[in-house]
């Protein structure tokens, strides 16, 4: 094994120090890029008129909470400064007004509500008459706000409350509508005083920089269309915050720049108008939308959302965010610079901006909540959801870290090829396991003359049968085993408990007294003549215990299933076996891998509590202090899982294995001891990306879940914020971008074999997440034999069998989608990236399906599939071929 010195030379704590600070500086610039100031008309701090509600952070008319004539006073003490009139729209409801803005000198534009409520139109119309009549600083009243939109009232109910309150009050009479309410019914006009339109560019979905020419247009065209009418702006504005409508844009930015231009127009042109509005109201929110909380000058707790006077910022407080983002990244980064001085320039300067990256979004993930007035519901999303994006960050770190050590090392640390052959005088002996359950004699047979032909002197081999009923499949291997001869012994075992881990445990007890070192490989492998020869070297060393060399597949070139599934399988000895051997933290494999016998003994055997007692076995060796040697060198081929449920059955098994030793050896993964950081860290994180998996599927019903609710009560569910999305978006693209840039760099495969191996890994997803979370739940389940030879399935409908699950998935989110763009459209880019990301957690599942027909449409060639005919039965064991000792042991 040749080994390089990786301690940071002289000089890299600079170089780490000046990278680190670049980054830093980038992210300030592009803080400072993202919220660039906008010279503006200044605004002097008074406005024509304001739209009034007087409701508190936490007050809605929906629970009964009402201001009092304090917290009123205190508005209209606040309004005062900035303006002589304002407009409220129910003196029924805030009867205190008038009263209280009398004392301030303000003007009212007095309002009844009214809805479809007859019996409360009653009330707010004599209520409404009673106030007029009393209070002198009612200068205008206003008989309904946007009915006629709402189709609460119809043209001639309206008009006939408009003429009853003409004639009882002496002050000007008008209704207020939209501009094109007031085009389609021009009647209107002749039961009101004069005309007041609401004049909102943001729900014509126009962009900012043309609202005001927008809002201008319309008021001229109805000054054309009612000549002599004097016409009243009764709500113009821009929300702060909110969703994107068509190509409104809500923000602090649009907002103010919005409202000191149009302050300057109203001035020249002498517009009578009035701000839509005051204060911020959070309660309208459960109205009419997110949007409908933010369109007050003055937020909840009545500060002003934006100066006067000077450029405007869409954050102003965003020095204060670049420089937490900066210095929760800085330590993080100089130690990253320094410890990996080995990787080039190029590769440490990528990992720096993601760290920068992960700590940007965390900033702003805290803070941004707070720019909005969030509910209960929307608190409680974001409780659960915040860990879910540290999750998502920490695998994204994780993925970023193989990704630049795989690209830009000078060189592994520890590389390991093959070596010169001993002379047979010095070779090792060496005891070959081979287990099987059920397999085919043929595929067997042939693994069996590849041993034979090895070039080596000293070696065994045991066969280890366990628990195959039928004669006729076991019989022909013990036959075979004595026509070899001497060295290849055969053992039939039943019944036999224990799975696999039994049969080599006994075959542990069969071993020659002679061997030092244990070779396993699997029934279905084809060996090179210098498997032995070229490997076994490596155990001179007396602290190296195990030699692995990759899985490879054999027979795939011209079945569709087998490539893809073949070069799904390549992608994690290319790459991922090299990033942990780094760190001598290899998953030890149960075929192509060679044990030293005195560590094998000496740390318990095979472990039988776990499905997967290879990489426990590994995990087992490390933490006994040994060293591991991957040799990227195909020293053998196997055949792939024959159809797409033995590949789910086969990933399925894995994920629960992984679970069962993440569980049993909790406390030597997460306590310092023996293991080494770095192994540590990798067999913590190294399933990081199936537990994505795992949380891929919660969130999938999650996000079925709050579909459903918006869909069905929209008045509770709101469209998730683009502070959920964004993250998860990117966390998606940065994954996929990551994966196939690895994988072209690393596996000899064609375009086409790249796409067709991620859709081979992304069809597991479901498997693995059910893996995941039975894994984690139960303690045992069956070991599953995998499956090397096709089985009959059926017609089409026989070949989305083992999908049933992904299918029913496929369909959920694309009615999902479908009842998405029904109903909300393109109108709010949150609506759009929902449907976005609903499409993109469709593509596992539709991965499957694809899966599932390409291995039910895919052929072997004759000769193929004469190699691997398969006489056996399904992979799944029958209650009989389980021995009583198994059975009781699995759940």
């Amino acid at each position: 094994m040749q080994a390089i010195d990786v301690r940071p030379h002289r000089g890299a704590l600079v170089t780490a120090l000046l990278l680190a600070l670049l980054v830093a500086a980038l992210n300030f610039a592009l803080w400072a890029v993202s919220n660039r100031p906008t010279d503006v008309v200044a605004w002097d701090g008074q406005a024509d008129g304001f739209a009034y509600s007087p409701f508190q952070r936490y007050q809605s008319p929906f629970n009964g909470t009402f201001p009092s004539d304090a917290q009123v006073d205190a508005d209209l003490t606040l309004l005062a400064k900035h303006t002589r009139r304002i407009r409220v729209y129910s003196v029924l409801q805030y009867p205190e007004i008038p009263r209280l803005a009398m004392k301030h000198h303000l003007d009212v534009l007095a309002g009844a509500w009214l809805d479809r409520r007859t019996g409360n139109n009653e009330r707010e119309i004599a209520a409404l008459i009673a106030q007029a009549r009393r209070w002198p600083d009612i200068k205008r009243v206003e008989v309904g706000n946007e009915v006629l939109l709402r189709h609460d009232l119809t043209p001639e109910q309206l008009m006939a409350y408009l003429d009853r309150v003409r004639a009882h009050v002496h002050q000007p009479v008008s209704t207020a509508e939209p501009w094109d309410i007031w085009e389609e019914y021009p009647e209107l006009a002749q039961h009101v005083d004069f005309i007041t339109v609401h004049l909102l560019p943001y729900w014509d979905g126009v962009p900012r920089k043309d609202a005001i020419g927008e809002a201008l247009t319309h008021y001229q065209r109805l000054q054309q269309l009612f000549p002599g009418k004097h016409i009243v702006i009764g709500e113009v504005g821009w929300p702060s915050n909110g969703n994107r409508f068509e190509f409104a844009k809500p923000s602090t930015a649009n907002q103010a720049i919005f409202l000191r231009q149009w302050f300057e127009v109203a001035r020249e042109r002498h517009l009578d108008d009035y701000i839509m509005e005051a204060i911020d109201q959070p309660w309208k929110e459960r109205v009419s939308g997110r949007t409908e909380a933010y369109w007050g000058v003055f937020d909840a707790s009545r500060q002003l959302k934006f100066p006067m006077t000077g450029p405007v910022l869409e954050d102003a407080t965003w020095p204060w965010k670049a420089l937490a983002s900066a210095l929760l990244a800085l330590a993080p980064m100089i130690w990253f610079a320094w410890r990996f001085a080995r990787f080039k320039p190029a590769g440490r300067f990528v990992f720096l901006a993601l760290i920068q990256l992960a700590a940007g979004l965390i900033v702003w993930s805290v803070t941004v909540p707070f720019q909005f007035y969030l509910s209960v519901v929307d608190w409680a999303f974001l409780i659960v959801l915040f860990p879910a994006q540290l999750a998502i960050l920490a695998i994204l770190l994780i993925n970023g870290f193989e990704f630049v050590e795989v690209l830009w090392r000078r060189k592994w640390v520890r590389h390991c090829g093959l070596l010169p052959p001993d002379p047979p005088a010095l070779q090792p002996f060496v005891s070959i396991h081979l287990a099987c359950y059920n397999e085919p004699p043929e595929m067997v047979i042939a693994t069996l003359d590849s041993l034979a032909a090895l070039d080596y002197a000293n070696f065994e081999v045991l066969v280890l049968d366990n628990n195959t009923k039928r004669e006729e499949i076991w019989k022909p291997l013990a036959a075979h085993c004595a026509q070899l001869g001497e060295r290849f012994r055969f053992f039939h075992l039943e019944p036999w408990p224990g799975f696999k881990a039994g049969a080599l445990n006994y075959g542990l007890q069969q071993t020659d007294p002679r061997a030092d070192v244990i070779a396993v490989i699997d029934s279905d492998y084809v060996v090179r003549r210098d498997w032995l020869a070229a490997l076994t070297g490596y155990f001179h060393d007396r602290n190296i215990a195990v030699v692995q060399c990759p899985q490879a597949n054999r027979e795939f070139e011209d079945n569709a299933f087998r490539r893809m599934t073949a070069w799904e399988c390549d992608g994690f000895f290319r790459i991922g076996m090299h990033h942990r051997n780094e760190r001598n933290a290899i998953i030890q494999h149960g075929t192509m891998t060679m044990v030293r016998r005195v560590a094998l003994e000496g740390t318990g055997g095979w472990s039988e509590w776990t499905i997967c007692e290879d990489a426990e076995l590994g995990l087992r060796l490390m933490h006994a202090g040994y060293d591991t040697v991957y040799v990227d060198e195909v020293m053998g081929k196997g055949v792939t899982p024959a159809d797409f449920r033995a590949y789910k059955s086969q990933r399925y098994r894995w994920a629960f294995g992984a679970m069962q030793i993440l569980k049993g050896r909790w406390s030597w993964l997460a306590h310092k001891g023996p293991l080494s950081v770095g192994q540590r860290f990798h067999f913590l994180t190294g399933w990081f990306s199936w537990f994505a998996d795992a949380l891929h599927m919660i969130f999938t019903l999650m996000a079925l879940a709050w579909t459903a609710g918006m869909l069905l009560a929209p008045t509770i569910f709101s469209l998730p914020m683009r502070l959920f999305l964004i993250p998860v978006m990117g966390f998606f693209v940065a994954k996929a971008v990551f994966g196939i840039i690895l994988y072209r760099a690393r596996v000899p495969c064609s375009w086409r074999d790249t796409l067709m191996a991620a859709i081979a890994s992304m069809s597991l997803s479901h498997a693995i997440a059910r893996g995941i979370w039975m894994g984690l739940i139960k303690q045992k389940t069956a070991f599953v034999r995998t499956a090397k030879s096709r089985r009959m399935s059926g017609g089409a409908a026989g070949a989305l069998g083992p999908v049933r699950e992904e299918f029913l998935m496929s369909i959920a989110l694309l009615l999902a989608i479908i009842g998405m763009g029904v109903v909300f459209g393109s109108r709010y880019i949150e609506g759009q990236l929902w449907m976005v990301i609903l499409a993109a957690q469709a593509v596992p599942y539709l991965s499957a399906i694809v899966g599932a027909l390409v291995a039910h449409y895919s052929h072997d060639k004759p000769e193929a599939a004469s190699n691997a005919h398969a006489t056996a039965s399904a992979a799944t064991p029958e209650p009989e071929q389980v021995p009583s000792e198994a059975r009781a042991a699995t759940t």
